[in-house]
């Protein structure tokens, strides 16, 4: 495969690409897709992002870190693996769509990697590998994400399990 082919499916626009982060909060709510494809960006002193960053440091501080490619910042990269590093297993869903994505990403490019989600408060890892339903889940993700960002105005809050603990909470429920 060839860049060419990832710059059309996941490019957002000239220059601008669906970001790993854009994955995750796809699963967890569309209202904060499109504030974050607007630059919209959430409190960053937010204590949950604090925490993220600290465990980062705790676990894998003497690794090679935040590889990045347009639109991706891969945790960690070793033996032939990419690692995505979590606080906890609470956004599961949405950790192993990440994933799946910068692991798309890079085999649009011809580089083919295996997968790990860590959680190393959990000591929790699960391996993760693009297969055609994985190529299948990201592409139809990639495909929504862009209608939401098509939008003129965001969808309207909607209440989730998500909300209590979300860093845009304040924007949507003021």
């Amino acid at each position: 495969m060839t860049s060419t082919l990832d710059s059309e499916k996941s490019r957002i626009s000239k220059g601008k690409y669906i970001t790993g982060t854009l994955m995750w909060y796809y699963k967890i709510c569309p209202r904060e897709v499109w504030l974050m494809s607007r630059e919209i960006n959430p409190f960053q002193d937010f204590e949950p992002l604090d925490y993220g960053r600290f465990i980062h440091e705790k676990y894998y501080k003497d690794e090679t870190k935040e590889v990045a490619l347009e639109g991706i910042k891969i945790d960690l990269i070793k033996e032939n693996t990419i690692y995505e590093v979590k606080t906890s297993d609470r956004y599961l869903e949405a950790s192993l769509l990440q994933l799946k994505y910068y692991l798309y990403r890079l085999y649009k490019r011809g580089i083919r990697v295996k997968g790990e989600l860590h959680i190393p408060e959990k000591k929790k890892i699960i391996k993760v590998e693009l297969d055609e339903n994985a190529i299948k889940e990201v592409e139809e993700a990639i495909e929504s994400i862009k209608q939401i960002i098509e939008k003129d105005r965001p969808p309207p809050p909607k209440k989730t399990r998500y909300c209590a603990r979300c860093a845009y909470r304040e924007f949507c429920w003021a």
